[in-house]
């Protein structure tokens, strides 16, 4: 396809796989640019294709439609731009595979069977997701073997969930703190959003990560030092 307008708005909706009252309402929301009127008839190409194509991706990614509209808006209509920061957002600290596994899997593995408390602790920790019948999908396999592990050590699964638990409130305080950074120290909130200005806050995003990661490792691991040295002493009567 050409960047001349030829579509109809029904060969639009074929191209992108929806519907066309969703096209419409979409283009109502402003999140699709006007089409080429010709004899009272709207025409739509390649780029109207590209941005349905980048709202359904985003909106399978969990982003709402009123976010979609703020990036859309910001973007300035940069399909390129939209996709470059978008690829930056959800990638930049997510380098994990999830994998699949059924009851008995995570039975064997963490010391079961589970009764429905357990499991629907585990599922609000996001440790597993449920995904219909016998099948879990496990979003950080990371964790779950780290809780394999414990429990391997004869710790009782309720207690390494209690562990987890305290590892996602920290955690979530952690994160708060590094997006308040980036917020208020890198987003220059009078900057025109360009192309450029998407790609400096993008590459930003990538380089915080590894940053971020390593802070916090270097911080757990000396305070987890002073924390064994200090219940050692306690063993040991100092």
């Amino acid at each position: 396809m050409s960047d001349t307008a030829t579509l109809t708005i029904d060969e639009l909706a074929r191209e992108a796989g929806m519907t066309v009252r969703n096209v419409r309402a979409h283009q109502s929301r402003g999140l699709l640019p006007p089409a080429e009127i010709r004899v009272r008839t709207g025409y739509y190409n390649d780029e109207h294709v590209k941005r349905l194509k980048t709202v359904q991706e985003l909106q399978a990614e969990g982003f709402n439609l009123k976010a979609i509209e703020r990036l859309v808006a910001a973007s300035n209509g940069s399909n390129d731009a939209l996709f470059e920061f978008r690829r930056a957002l959800l990638t930049s600290f997510s380098d994990e595979e999830p994998e699949l596994a059924t009851t008995g899997e995570l039975e064997e593995r963490l010391g079961g069977p589970f009764d429905p408390k357990t499991q629907k602790r585990a599922e609000k920790l996001g440790l597993i997701r449920h995904l219909g019948g016998d099948r879990y999908e496990v979003p950080s396999p990371t964790l779950v073997a780290a809780g394999e592990e414990l429990v391997s050590l004869g710790i009782p699964v309720a207690h390494a969930l209690a562990v987890a638990e305290q590892i996602n409130r920290h955690s979530r305080a952690i994160a708060h703190a590094f997006v308040k950074l980036f917020v208020e120290d890198v987003i220059d909130s009078d900057a025109e959003r360009t192309t450029e200005e998407w790609s400096r806050l993008a590459d930003a995003l990538e380089r915080l990560s590894p940053l971020a990661t390593d802070a916090v490792r270097a911080g757990f691991q000396q305070t987890m030092s002073e924390a064994v040295e200090s219940q050692l002493e306690k063993m040991l009567g100092k």
